[in-house]
């Protein structure tokens, strides 16, 4: 079983347009979720189809707390992806990853609050595993295309996810420094979480602006710095996608990850919830129709 890829490309902060997409066209995908960010950019990189939708939608008008990470993921899901490669700014907790480095993201540690983490509930429960919540394969070759395009990448980081808007207290990134975490950012959960439901791989390439708070001889971290920051960062995530999508195999083979639901719903058949399946005709469709 091979097909063709359809790489949804998931801009972060600093990222909001791919000038290197083909064929363009920004198409508006609605969700039975919530409210999409922004329309999805869609067209191609050389031949592979891609779908990139801003997080934060263009101009950056939505807060990380009010993105509703469902109906993104949903929305790509029926924009046709196959995969989703996620590029998030975050700060860093790890002296060894500055400012400006690339960081491939293995584990997340999801410290936000309230925020809708799945898609499934009270009519239709599954339990989908996130003991590695990313795709190992996209994280590699993201990894191998930071360094053609020129940068330096590190890989193997762990990424906490505060609720914001706010930067953290230094005693919170001292805190969170001590849990194990590498790298700190608002987003990324639960979209990993839900693009695991949605049986989509998932690589989230982060790109450092600053050092958090835990420094005790640096200045508080601050809008100005991150944008700073954020401008120079940005060039190189287009060209690191772009080399990306550009260096897929030619053909995809099937990915465990698409196969994440088998055996996850727990809720017998009788006591499913119609209107609830209905919402889930495109995360969970194959396993729904039986396909």
């Amino acid at each position: 079983m091979s097909g063709e890829w359809v790489i949804g490309i998931i801009g972060g902060s600093g990222l909001y347009q791919m000038d290197s997409i083909e064929d363009r066209q920004w198409i508006e995908v609605g969700s039975p979720w919530g409210k999409v960010s922004d329309e999805i950019l869609c067209g191609r990189i050389g031949n592979v189809k891609v779908r990139f939708l801003p997080r934060h939608g263009r101009g950056h008008r939505i807060a990380p707390g009010e993105v509703d990470a469902r109906a993104n993921i949903d929305a790509l899901k029926r924009a046709g992806c196959t995969d989703i490669l996620a590029v998030s700014a975050v700060g860093s907790l790890n002296e060894e990853l500055p400012p400006g480095r690339a960081v491939m993201v293995e584990q997340f540690i999801d410290h936000t609050k309230g925020r809708p983490a799945s898609f499934f509930g009270s009519g239709l429960v599954a339990h989908v595993s996130m003991a590695d919540p990313t795709c190992a394969r996209l994280s590699q070759w993201c990894a191998d295309a930071v360094e053609m395009a020129g940068s330096d990448v590190s890989v193997g980081a762990t990424y906490i996810a505060i609720e914001g808007p706010q930067f953290s207290t230094r005693a919170e990134s001292r805190l969170y420094r001590q849990w194990g975490a590498d790298v700190i950012g608002m987003t990324a959960m639960p979209e990993a979480r839900l693009a695991r439901e949605a049986e989509l791989p998932y690589a989230l390439m982060t790109l450092v602006t600053d050092f958090d708070g835990w420094r005790e001889d640096e200045e508080p971290v601050s809008v100005d710095q991150v944008v700073e920051q954020l401008q120079k960062n940005s060039d190189m995530a287009r060209k690191t996608i772009e080399q990306f999508v550009r260096t897929l195999p030619e053909h995809r083979t099937p990915s465990p990850i698409d196969f994440a639901l088998d055996d996850a719903v727990i809720t017998a058949p009788d006591k499913h919830d119609k209107a609830l399946l209905d919402r889930l005709d495109a995360v969970a469709g194959r396993l729904l129709t039986g396909g």
